[in-house]
């Protein structure tokens, strides 16, 4: 009996210890930034349905800034996918959202600011236009 009450005691304390867990760590208290990033063109004559294919190279160059919600302070760099896409998971806040912009093209979308809720997903697209024609 004693053995009992025992092993009870202890699969209650690793109960409770389990939601402690649950409840302060993890991702429950933050959100998503995430988009797409397109460039193009990237040959001189595209034709309709058949666009050039974007080296990774080029996704490789750029980054997606992120700032404090003033714009001055940079909180992260986030990477983008050879398809163009970026996500970041991102502290309950209002942040400013922009692009490097030392390589060619002209950019639109960004600097944006955004607000990031807890389990919330916020999508911010940026396109970059190589100018080529």
């Amino acid at each position: 009996m004693r053995n009992l009450i025992l092993l009870a005691i202890v699969f209650f304390g690793l109960v409770l210890a389990g939601l402690s867990v649950g409840c302060s760590g993890g991702t429950a208290g933050s959100g998503i930034l995430e988009g797409n990033v397109t460039i193009g063109p990237i040959c001189p004559v595209e034709q309709p349905g058949n666009p050039c294919p974007v080296p990774c190279e080029m996704y490789q160059a750029r980054k997606v800034l992120i700032y404090d919600s003033n714009g001055t302070k940079l909180i992260a760099e986030v990477d983008i996918n050879c398809n163009g896409h970026y996500s970041i998971e991102l502290k309950p806040s209002i942040y400013t959202v922009d692009i490097n912009r030392d390589v060619f093209g002209h950019v639109s979308g960004v600097p944006q600011k955004i607000e990031i809720s807890a389990g919330q997903t916020v999508e911010l697209n940026i396109d970059i236009d190589t100018g080529i024609r």
